[in-house]
């Protein structure tokens, strides 16, 4: 690491009409003197939650048997490369769902994944519980322009009664507060403007005047780019240039959707930008969800692959079927591997992002070492809907102390709330108790 007599506040962010662009991490952001020995002047530390909605193909997720393992399942072959990386968790459970009344199995599942809690009400009286990524994004928001980003693949546009309660039910996992479902933004363009413009200015003919131009935010930055480059390092101006032309790589790409949309489709019921392609779209989200990570815009996120009861088919993979009634497959075995197929489209493109995450240079390692992300969903046999032995799996940064590579299974019934408790321990969360929890997890390291 190369220490600089002059740092870069870390905070430090580049305006200029209606454009705020946020910097990643950066050498120069380490004080002289105190690189080696200021906690403050370390890489920050990311959590985010990747749920999947309508239970899982459960024989190509499990691994062959518990303890350390050299090949990942089927399901999750696209992070072999980061197997090391990889720590499952079985045996765990859901029982705050059995606990609901008057509600569908869907609903429950997504409904208490990140509270552990049951929920009460209906439609616009639903009453749940603050999420755990909530609780974490309560003290590191304090440090980031938006407290968490919550992500999405499907429109959260339902509202009403969804699988017999509350549309925010199945739409979301993240809840602020009891009373305070936290929607998700599935429009690519709605995120980056989030991320990178506007934030600077308010006034809406500054946005038009740039677009009316078709001018990338980077062309209006151009001359404070610039200026900052005279006074960054070789390294870090590497770095910063990588930076920009992912920033710009993504603003094409989401350009590319409008028109296309517009060309294709001049009457939709979608906002223009989100691409119709499952796997476009998907790469976009995440794209931009690591550029929210290597800025340090945010340092928590909720991604829902698909909402629960989704009944979008996949054909571009090879199945026709509707997700949610595949999920019903009654032990065929036809059924069993088109559902896994679907299962591993989605966790593909959660490793893609990993891998993203695995090149990006921060520190004296990688953005990737900094992340504790948590895999799953809250039905394991979609066809039974049981909410026990659930597919969970964490990717654990180097810095985390989690130990990847391994299986680790726990007594039947053990509640999710004790893994939740003990991944907010590890962020720095200290509670009693969350949820049903009766204690913390051992074995998570070695």
């Amino acid at each position: 690491m190369i220490i600089t007599k002059r740092a870069l506040p870390r905070r430090t962010v580049l305006r200029g009409l209606g454009v705020t662009l946020a910097l990643p991490w950066l050498e120069s952001m380490v004080p002289a003197l105190t690189a080696l020995s200021q906690t403050a002047a370390a890489p920050p530390r990311r959590f985010g939650v990747f749920y999947v909605p309508n239970g899982m193909s459960m024989g190509y997720w499990l691994p062959e048997a518990e303890g350390a393992f050299d090949t990942l399942p089927p399901t999750l072959q696209s992070l072999q490369p980061h197997k090391d990386r990889v720590l499952m968790l079985g045996g765990m459970s859901q029982a705050a769902a059995d606990q609901v009344l008057r509600s569908g199995a869907h609903a429950r599942s997504s409904g208490v994944f990140l509270t552990c809690v049951p929920f009460t009400g209906a439609a616009a009286t639903v009453v749940a519980e603050t999420t755990m990524d909530q609780l974490v994004a309560r003290e590191w928001g304090k440090e980031t322009q938006l407290t968490s980003l919550e992500l999405g693949i499907e429109s959260a546009a339902l509202l009403g009664s969804c699988d017999g309660v509350s549309c925010a039910l199945t739409n979301t996992i993240a809840w602020s507060s009891p009373t305070t479902a936290l929607p998700i933004d599935n429009d690519p363009r709605s995120v980056f403007e989030r991320l990178f413009g506007l934030s600077g200015s308010t006034d809406p003919e500054a946005r038009l005047a740039r677009i009316q131009r078709d001018r990338s935010i980077l062309d209006v930055l151009t001359e404070h780019v610039a200026r900052l480059n005279t006074r960054l390092g070789p390294r870090d101006r590497l770095k910063f240039d990588e930076y920009l032309d992912g920033v710009r790589d993504v603003e094409r790409r989401i350009q590319r959707a409008e028109e296309q949309n517009s060309r294709e489709l001049p009457v939709v019921d979608q906002p223009a930008g989100i691409p119709r392609d499952y796997a476009e779209h998907a790469e976009l989200m995440t794209d931009l969800l690591a550029l929210a990570y290597q800025t340090d815009l945010t340092r928590v996120s909720t991604f829902m692959m698909a909402r629960e009861v989704s009944s979008r088919a996949y054909p571009e993979i090879g199945v026709a079927d509707s997700h949610h009634p595949l999920s019903h497959h009654s032990n065929d075995l036809p059924k069993l591997a088109r559902l896994h197929k679907i299962n591993e489209f989605h966790f593909r493109q959660f490793g893609r992002m990993v891998d993203r995450l695995s090149t990006i240079e921060e520190g004296e390692g990688t953005v990737l070492d900094q992340c504790l992300f948590l895999y799953g969903t809250g039905i394991s046999d979609s066809n039974t809907h049981f909410y026990d032995d659930l597919p969970i799996a964490l990717v654990a940064g180097k810095s985390t102390g989690f130990t990847g590579g391994r299986y680790v299974r726990y007594a039947p019934g053990t509640p999710l709330a004790n893994m939740h408790l003990s991944l907010l321990d590890e962020m720095g969360i200290q509670l009693d108790r969350f949820g049903d929890s009766t204690g913390r997890l051992g074995r998570l390291s070695v």
